[in-house]
Parts: C-alpha cells; structure tokens; sequence
C-alpha cells in the first residue's frame, strides 16, 4: 500500500498524499452515497488502471477518492490530503460480494480504545479483490 510500513501489531503509518474526490449526497446512506460518488469520479478518469481508490466520510458525505497522479492531477475536482499517521488495518477480502461486512468491521475499528476521532477511517480499495480499512489510532 503506497505510503505504508505495517509493523507486527496490524499498525501502518499512512497519509499525507494529495488526492482529488467526488462528494456523495448528504443525507443519503453511506450504502447509497459511495457507488454514486465512485460512479461520479470515475466516469472523469482517463483509466482506471494504476489508481489509487480511497473513501471517506467527512461531515455527513462521502468522498470517492484517487490519489493525485498524472492524469488526475488537471481534473477540476476538489484536492484534500488525507491525513498523515498512525492506522490501525482491517481487511475485507473479496469485499464486492462482502459489502455487508463493511460496516461491522468499521464499527469493530470504531469501538477500539485506542480509536483517534480527531481523524476519519479511510477506506484504501486495493483491489477489485481487497479492500481495507485504516483507523487512526493514537
């Protein structure tokens, strides 16, 4: 994962890195905000090879997120730098046919103690296959 080093413990250091996003509609469920925005952002991309999808929800919205490259980086889309530290790692395997067990495990990464609010839970699609989930932690 690009911007990573996972130590014994499931922690990553992780962030810092520009990426341009697409906002879902507040007020929708995530459930339904997320494939609209991812929709929304990729029908603006060139390709979909070589990228680096995230999702996030800030303020009540969810962000469909790619890293900032070289095709991305003229799109005229909103740029955000997710936030740079310590990411606790739950992975979804085979997460498309598995999208009811997002939540559960967002919520189990919520409910840890060490759990940093002050930060979203960002979602890293790392591949049609692999999705994971990193919570900050203090």
């Amino acid at each position: 994962m690009a911007g990573q080093s996972l130590n014994k413990d499931g922690i990553v250091e992780f962030g810092g890195f520009e990426v341009v996003y697409v906002s879902g509609q507040r007020g929708q469920p995530i459930p339904e905000q997320a494939p609209a925005a991812f929709g929304a952002l990729e029908a603006r991309l060139p390709t979909l090879k070589k990228k680096r999808f995230y999702g996030v929800v800030i303020d009540g919205a969810y962000r469909a997120c790619v890293a900032v490259d070289d095709d991305t980086r003229r799109l005229d889309l909103p740029r955000w730098v997710i936030p740079s530290g310590r990411y606790a790692v739950g992975k979804i395997a085979d997460w498309e046919r598995h999208r009811d067990a997002i939540g559960p495990t967002v919520a189990a990464l919520r409910d840890r103690s060490d759990f940093d609010a002050t930060r979203p839970l960002i979602e890293f699609y790392r591949s049609q296959s692999e999705l994971r989930l990193l919570a900050p932690v203090v």
